[in-house]
């Protein structure tokens, strides 16, 4: 479960708004790639009840990750999201896509963070003080709750995909290389947000 000690660590260096930031996407064949930046409160001590709903959003049920999502939305200082299509993805390639996705979030926060906490990934382009933390929405409250409010968001893309690309099932593997996906793809051709620059999609181009 994650905890408060990452967040303790850095407000003792007398850092006071920490965002932690998390991404969801990068592996799908098709949707965009989705970052998120939460603000919790600064003066948590750890023993809130609602702290009790958040974890790692992949750890979660589905039920359970949008009850989190309100959650988050109600109590926490700031939350943003930064988005990156299929089209972005296949121009600059997935992962400055998802650095852009993460800094677009940062950037829409309401409240300017003095510190950032990132899930590790390669960055180097932040303009605020970070530290990249290893499996970091297992760990840090900030980072899981970034990465329920991707989670859901992406989600809700996805099923908004599944109206507009009938066919396809968006709304059941997300947009994720499943035998199913992979099957109506053969059967129907890529539409309009798969990712060119993913096999197999590139190959029918």
């Amino acid at each position: 479960m994650p905890n408060l000690d990452i967040e303790n660590d850095v407000r003792s260096l007398n850092y006071k708004y920490i965002a932690g930031v998390d991404e969801v996407g990068r592996g799908p064949l098709a949707g965009p790639v989705v970052s998120a930046a939460v603000i919790l409160p600064n003066d948590l001590a750890g023993d809130e009840g609602w702290l009790a709903v958040i974890n790692d959003s992949k750890k979660l049920s589905k039920a359970k990750r949008e009850k989190a999502y309100e959650v988050i939305r109600r109590e926490a200082i700031s939350v943003s999201v930064g988005i990156k299509d299929s089209k972005v993805i296949d121009s600059v390639g997935i992962l400055p896509a998802t650095i852009s996705s993460m800094l677009t979030a940062l950037e829409r926060l309401e409240v300017r963070p003095d510190f950032v906490l990132f899930d590790f990934i390669p960055l180097k382009d932040c303009e605020y003080p970070y530290r990249t933390v290893v499996k970091g929405d297992t760990k840090s409250y900030s980072i899981s709750a970034a990465s329920i409010i991707a989670k859901v968001t992406r989600d809700k893309i996805m099923l908004e995909a599944d109206d507009q690309y009938p066919g396809y099932d968006f709304s059941g593997h997300k947009g994720y290389g499943t035998a199913k996906h992979l099957a109506a793809i053969a059967s129907l051709g890529p539409c309009g947000i798969h990712r060119r620059s993913f096999s197999p999609i590139k190959n029918y181009f």
